[in-house]
């Protein structure tokens, strides 16, 4: 990455007044179907091509839910379908790469749920969906959490994380767990998001040599690519909202501390959260539902009319320069409008004096300080019990972790020294008051708006494995929430030639029932569901190809 305003915003968000126009840009290939409590999906008589998901794979998690409630399919058919899907896509023809491990009990889980659903006994609406689970996050299914590093290749826990065990209380079938760039993308400044030693590079379905983006990538391309009903991933500073950006997805990351970080692997505790990614705002509500022990309805209560009267402030200064997504983002802004909002400008935000240094800095003095603590209470089998170690790992084996970039991060986080150090609590205090009361909420109290909005991300660009990623100018704000630990929403709001682009909705501490709200009214309204075409390249585009090709 490079070390410009862009990269260090980059680096830290993969592990930022127009008159709103009538519809997208022509450049796009968005969907429009009907609208309803999810979005449909298109008809099973339209034509696909030859690894597009058929009529039932193809649908969100609500609507894949109802299908085993009116018995349209079965448990085991869905999770044997689904488990056919990605021996065909997954480890064959485009090779996404997606996924790790697959669950070698998934297909019993699903017929105990089979079972209770034939008794009546059905445990939630998500009994018997098969959901997918980033390789951080541990379950006590037979499958190593390795955060994509073979120096976890042995970490076999045995347990569920509490979100895995609220996942699993309320039915949910473990299909299996997801690539991820390695260590949560927390390694090196000169990355490449999707890249683990495990899994190799994930690829984005919509078009193979673009950018999955980090660090939940695995998640977002099995997601788009329909190999699971719903997923999770984790968030430090935007690894569900750009992933989910790129593939075309929703994805929420909720407030910090509403769902239990125990069991995941870390980077850090004053910003990492589990998140659920989707291809409905419902689908998302639905997966938080499950995810947090106890008795909550994020899902309940969405309704299309929860724009009406809400006024909305409009980050213009996060929009960034590329033409095809201020389009898009001004097209969302007229649908908001169309469905009552009131758009209010705000003023840009820009962060104090030092702010980019010491958010680094936090992250690298939490992530040794949490890492430390993982590892020591790792299995036995697990031989690598400190950050130190995991450096020596490394190193004694770099054909196979270093081979496309170094550990720089790493090194510099094992430098430092407890969290009393006062560079560390001095660097934590300017970056919260930064993006809390000196950022959103000061925007969101002295504008007088409930919620702000920006595109979620830039266009992804090409994989590069010489130059690691590199980046367009950032579009978004995301970053402002991650670091806040406030809650960030994205919905697809168009493509740009084939490559998918987000809405981002973000709110103050806690206001994550409203976003979703927020969310779930915009995508009723602008109906756009974004279905990947498994192109090569953009040359692959038909208006892109009658330019280049003479």
């Amino acid at each position: 990455m490079n070390h410009i305003l862009t990269a260090a915003i980059s680096v830290l968000t993969l592990a930022a007044c127009a008159t709103p126009v009538a519809s997208p840009p022509v450049s796009g290939e968005a969907e429009f179907y009907a609208k309803d409590e999810a979005v449909n999906a298109p008809p099973a008589a339209q034509a696909r091509g030859p690894y597009e998901a058929d009529a039932l794979l193809a649908r969100s998690l609500p609507e894949i839910s109802e299908a085993i409630v009116n018995g349209e399919t079965t448990s085991v058919q869905l999770t044997q379908a689904y488990l056919d899907r990605i021996a065909a896509i997954d480890r064959a023809g485009p090779r996404l790469q997606s996924i790790l491990s697959l669950n070698p009990d998934a297909l019993a889980q699903a017929a105990a749920s089979d079972v209770r659903r034939a008794n009546g006994q059905a445990l939630s609406p998500l009994d018997g969906v098969p959901i997918l689970l980033k390789d951080n996050i541990e379950t006590l299914d037979p499958a190593p959490t390795t955060a994509g590093s073979l120096a976890l290749k042995d970490n076999v826990t045995g347990r569920d994380s509490p979100l895995a065990a609220s996942l699993r209380a309320d039915g949910a079938v473990i299909l299996g767990k997801t690539n991820l760039s390695q260590w949560a993308n927390f390694r090196s400044n000169f990355s490449l998001s999707g890249w683990s030693s495990v899994g190799g590079q994930v690829r984005n379905p919509h078009m193979l040599d673009r950018n999955p983006c980090g660090s939940s990538s695995g998640t977002g391309a099995a997601l788009a690519a329909s190999l699971a009903a719903g997923g999770v991933g984790t968030e430090t500073n935007g690894s569900i909202i750009c992933p989910s950006n790129v593939n075309g997805l929703v994805g929420f990351k909720p407030t910090v501390g509403l769902i239990p970080q125990d069991g995941i692997v870390p980077i850090s505790p004053s910003q990492d959260t589990a998140g659920p990614m989707e291809k409905s705002v419902r689908g998302a509500a639905m997966l938080l539902d499950a995810m947090i022990p106890g008795e909550n309805s994020y899902s309940a209560g969405l309704s299309p009319d929860a724009l009406k009267g809400i006024r909305v402030g409009v980050l213009r200064s996060a929009q960034g320069n590329n033409p095809d997504v201020i389009a898009h983002f001004n097209a969302a802004l007229g649908v908001l409008k169309g469905q009552g909002a009131e758009l209010v400008e705000v003023e840009a935000f820009d962060p104090p004096e030092g702010f980019w240094t010491a958010s680094l800095l936090v992250l690298q003095y939490e992530f040794k300080a949490s890492l430390n603590t993982y590892l020591a209470a790792a299995p036995v089998a697990v031989t690598t019990r400190s950050l130190s170690d995991v450096i020596a790992f490394n190193t004694a084996n770099a054909e196979t972790e270093l081979a496309l970039f170094g550990q720089d991060i790493l090194e510099e986080s094992d430098k430092l020294g407890p969290l009393t150090d006062e560079a560390y609590t001095e660097a934590l205090a300017l970056v919260q008051s930064a993006t809390r009361e000196n950022g959103i909420d000061k925007l969101l109290t002295d504008n007088n708006v409930a919620v702000l909005v920006a595109p979620a991300g830039p266009v992804a660009p090409r994989i590069d494995p010489v130059n690691g990623d590199v980046w367009p100018e950032w579009a978004g704000a995301g970053w402002a929430a991650a670091i806040a630990g406030y809650p960030n929403l994205t919905v697809p709001m168009g493509d740009v030639h084939g490559i998918p682009v987000g809405l981002s909705f973000m709110g103050g501490k806690n206001t994550d029932a409203a976003l979703l709200g927020y969310g779930y009214a915009y995508e009723q309204a602008s109906g756009i569901r974004l279905s990947p075409k498994y192109l090569p390249s953009a040359e692959a585009r038909p208006e892109i190809n009658a330019a280049m090709e003479k």
